[in-house]
């Protein structure tokens, strides 16, 4: 039948023609995935194509063609636009075929370095260990986004010997980004040889000085460590760098582990505003345990102390914090009456709606009793 079809090539196309309408797509992957490799060249320029809809198809009808479909892409990778050649190197990532390592090795030294990032990424998700050494070489490429690439490849074959190099650009690199890649990295390995790596890290000041949002990253690296991060982080939290402090209570928080409680307790009273105000969080996350240790912070002389420690009760469903709420409703500071109203708005004891709804019925103090009534209807 090819005399009528003009050959694979022209049925390709035709067929990839009707991929962007949904009322012929299923029937036309279909013929595509019957012509396998034949499909592949008409497949791989259409990575191409200006409608933004159609790359994706293609790309994973490229996927399920496999490796009879490695030759056009080969090709297109070692003669295509770069851009194209980035979006094949995805979907080698995708068939994860060895034979095509040595094409996206070439590939990870070549003139393009956007090629090379992808080239990187393609290498760690194919997962084959001979490449660390060329992905180690990568780390030191003088595009940052391709040392990202190649850290976040090398992370995937979780490697101690790869740890250092890492490492290097984990505390040493001047971008940012390529600091976040390096912790993302080290912490998906969940090995316990990369903690000391991203403790070190924590108390750097490059990740914390006008730059807290990033430090994201690096928090929950440290987090994926899971159990072995405990006693590190507690150490942290007598650092003498506040935003050290916080940074190992909110990760302890996270982790939940109750060795960590008697110690948050203590940062409860941290100097540090935002310290404090931290532990009493990660205090809370801790649940039932926890209670006593911020029940003692209600009696601190410092308002703010007593308003944290308000703030983590209320994160608690035990019995025995609803009294100790109703009872703050009496602080002198209005502030800390404030938060008592907002912290028993969070809790399902029948007493919390009670001590509300005389709130909501005084009218002597109108905003106070609007805050409750708001805090009620919240609950129901």
């Amino acid at each position: 039948m090819n005399w009528l079809t003009g050959g694979p090539h022209t049925e390709a196309k035709k067929w990839i023609g009707q991929l962007t309408d949904p009322t012929k797509r299923e029937r036309a992957a279909q013929e595509l995935l019957r012509l396998g490799g034949d499909a592949a060249p008409a497949l791989v320029e259409a990575l191409q194509s200006r409608d933004p809809n159609l790359p994706p198809i293609v790309g994973r009808l490229l996927a399920r063609i496999g490796p009879a479909a490695i030759p056009a892409l080969v090709h297109s990778l070692q003669n295509a636009h770069p851009l194209m050649r980035v979006q094949v190197a995805d979907v080698m990532a995708q068939i994860k075929d060895r034979s095509v390592v040595p094409p996206l090795l070439d590939a990870l030294q070549g003139e393009f370095y956007t090629v090379r990032a992808r080239a990187a990424a393609a290498l760690g998700l194919i997962g084959d260990p001979q490449v660390i050494p060329h992905l180690l070489r990568a780390l030191k490429d003088p595009e940052p986004e391709v040392r990202t690439w190649a850290a976040l490849a090398l992370g995937k074959f979780r490697d101690p010997s790869t740890f250092d190099d890492i490492a290097g650009l984990l505390l040493d690199d001047q971008e940012i980004e390529v600091r976040q890649a390096a912790a993302r990295s080290l912490g998906e390995t969940h090995h316990t040889a990369a903690l000391p790596y991203l403790m070190e890290a924590l108390r750097d000041s490059f990740w914390w000085y006008g730059r807290e949002q990033a430090a994201s990253d690096l928090l929950e690296a440290i987090e994926k460590m899971g159990a072995s991060a405990v006693e590190p982080l507690i150490e942290a939290l007598a650092d003498r760098e506040g935003t050290v402090r916080k940074f190992a209570a909110i990760v302890l928080g996270e982790l939940k582990d109750l060795r960590a409680v008697e110690e948050l307790g203590m940062a409860l009273y941290d100097l540090h505003h935002e310290v404090s105000r931290v532990a009493a969080l990660a205090l809370g996350k801790m649940g039932a345990p926890a209670v006593d240790f911020l029940a003692e912070g209600l009696r601190h002389p410092e308002v703010d102390v007593r308003e944290h420690a308000i703030l983590g009760l209320g994160m608690i469903q035990d019995p025995r914090v609803s009294p100790l709420l109703v009872g703050m409703l009496q602080d002198p500071e209005r502030i800390v009456q404030r938060q008592a109203i907002l912290s028993l708005a969070g809790l399902r004891d029948p007493r919390a709606a009670a001590a509300l709804r005389d709130i909501v019925n005084n009218r002597a103090d109108r905003e106070f009793s609007a805050l409750a009534r708001e805090a009620l209807d919240k609950k129901s």
